[in-house]
């Protein structure tokens, strides 16, 4: 008897456990916390890697930049790892535990090496650091490796999680709740994503160039340890969030149904012990059940869309290359013709930072405000409208930047500086084509981190976000493949092309045309993959205190309400 009350009474508690109120918006200022010192962390030194490398290193340029651009891929890649080991085996909060572990260790390492001679070859001979440099030691590019390869596998960890970890704080059976919150969660996520890299790209960067490395890298690391701790300690004293259990059945059955049918051979008899079963088994390499079946063809359906984002990072990456070598050849004075101090080329990119923030409390304090008056829908516009839009206003900062190259090239034969590289054009004129990236930044990404999390199977949602880190990876290659390509199709008789070092002799213009013209194509393929695309037909939630089922007819609704 006692042993048939403590199974109920187990029952009981688990069923209340189960129906716990999420922690919602509260638990997001340790979430944001954390995402802001990784971004400090990891911006605060891959913004100003290059000359580290190559001033306290001593490591060629090509070297160096072979280094960087293998440290960013590997970095890009190992979300998929990360994504795998927490949809399947350990669950988000313990991959972010995990994974923000090795990046401590990482950015240790890598703060230690920076701050002790020892890890560093002896300065540069001859007056000024002019003459023979000595390359670091086999020795001292392993500790620096090391260090990279840790804070890479962190990152794998990190970022598929924290972004799906902190939409799983809000509770999915209450729709309304779930269309407002959830969307404002990824609106301030970006927000303070952008904040943070603000912060990198000029407090962090001149306390290295001006202070010292040991403490530009120390500092970004102390404040990751703190929000580390505090991180984990929350989350485990918290222990009120209840995940709700949510099935998917799908209307649709086509080829992967296959997987999931019982054929010859699909059966066994036989089990671990040797003996045989009262029931056949199926065996697990042979058949799959239906509800694996199905998403995966969740995310299969998801694909098409997916794609769409890579050419919108293509454009972007834009701005870290040739954007750079605009600035780098015009007038950078803060003030023209008032005061001497020139705004660094590299520290342009603030532009496109103070206008995706702006556009991201524009859009949450004014537009949805707006747009919920007129749709009626808690989440103002669509996710997909919003991605749209992204790729629209990408469109005109690629056609801005054309023109705006025409002007600088044009001014820079007038003035007669075509050969020295340089033109008189004030760099203010690179402002619109920045803040207009910005804008399409915060429209397009948060819209596609929002869908790739809302339409996922809940079971891969950490596969999905890591899915949108590779669709970045492959835009920066898809970029260089691009590039390649235009500087040997451009290429004369003469050895001259669109794109040679001194730009006033080339046609990048003609190069953002074209850029632009990719991303045309691309609005409208994305124009038809939205149309057509398929939202998750059925899902089943649990809403009362009764653990009684609902099912939401989705594909009833308008695509509005996603």
């Amino acid at each position: 008897m006692e042993t048939v009350e403590a199974a109920m009474a187990e029952e009981e508690e688990a069923k209340k456990s189960k129906m716990r109120k999420k922690g919602g918006f509260r638990t997001m200022p340790f979430i944001f916390a954390n995402e802001v010192a990784e971004k400090l962390a990891v911006l605060g030194f891959t913004t100003n890697m290059l000359m580290y490398l190559t001033r306290q290193l001593h490591m060629p340029l090509a070297k160096a930049a072979t280094t960087l651009t293998n440290f960013g891929g590997v970095s890009a890649m190992t979300p998929l790892i990360g994504a795998f080991l927490a949809d399947s085996l350990v669950g988000r909060f313990w991959t972010i535990a995990a994974a923000s572990l090795i990046y401590q260790v990482g950015m240790l390492l890598l703060t230690v090496s920076a701050a002790m001679p020892v890890f560093r070859p002896p300065p540069c001979s001859g007056a000024g650091g002019a003459g023979a440099c000595d390359e670091a030691a086999p020795w001292q590019l392993a500790v620096l490796y090391a260090a990279l390869l840790l804070n890479a596998l962190g990152a794998g960890g990190y970022r598929p999680c924290v972004v799906a970890f902190g939409a799983d704080q809000f509770d999915e059976s209450e729709a309304a709740e779930r269309a407002r919150d959830l969307g404002a969660s990824f609106n301030w996520y970006y927000f303070c994503n952008g904040a943070s890299q603000l912060v990198a790209v000029t407090a962090v960067v001149y306390v290295q160039d001006n202070v010292g490395w040991g403490w530009g890298l120390g500092v970004p690391t102390f404040c990751m340890a703190v929000s580390v701790v505090a991180f984990i300690c929350y989350f485990m004293l918290l222990e009120k969030s209840s995940r709700n259990a949510i099935s998917f059945v799908m209307a649709d059955r086509s080829f992967f149904d296959r997987a999931a049918i019982v054929t010859d051979g699909d059966l066994t008899t036989d089990t671990s012990n040797g003996k045989p079963s009262l029931s056949p088994i199926p065996k697990p390499w042979r058949l799959s059940t239906v509800h694996r079946v199905e998403e995966l063809k969740s995310l299969l359906r998801m694909g098409p869309i997916w794609a769409a984002g890579i050419l919108v990072i293509t454009a972007y990456s834009q701005q870290h290359t040739f954007a750079l070598q605009q600035a780098s050849t015009m007038d950078r004075r803060l003030t023209p013709g008032l005061s001497s101090f020139q705004i660094p080329a590299g520290s342009m990119t603030v532009f496109t930072l103070l206008a995706m923030l702006t556009t991201l409390l524009a859009y949450d304090r004014v537009l949805v405000p707006l747009a919920r008056r007129v749709t009626g829908l808690d989440r103002g516009i669509s996710y997909l409208h919003r991605m749209g839009v992204g790729f629209a206003i990408s469109v005109a900062a690629t056609l801005v930047a054309g023109f705006v190259e025409r002007h600088r090239r044009e001014s820079a034969a007038a003035a007669g500086t075509t050969d020295a590289g340089t033109s008189p054009l004030s760099a203010y004129w690179l402002v619109p084509q920045y803040a207009l990236h910005g804008m399409a930044e915060a429209f397009n990404s948060v819209g596609h981190l929002e869908f790739m999390y809302d339409q996922s199977p809940e079971s891969m949602r950490s596969m999905a976000t890591a899915l949108f880190w590779l669709s970045i990876s492959l835009g920066s290659y898809v970029s260089t493949m691009l590039i390649s390509a235009v500087h040997r199709w451009s290429a004369g008789a003469d050895g001259s092309n669109w794109l040679p070092d001194n730009i006033n002799r080339g046609r990048l213009d003609y190069f953002y045309w074209i850029v632009a013209l990719l991303q045309v194509l691309n609005l409208a393929y994305y124009a038809i993959c939205a149309r057509c695309y398929l939202f998750k037909p059925l899902q089943l939630r649990e809403v009362d205190n009764d653990a009684k089922p609902q099912i939401e007819l989705q594909e009833k609704a308008s695509p509005l309400s996603h």
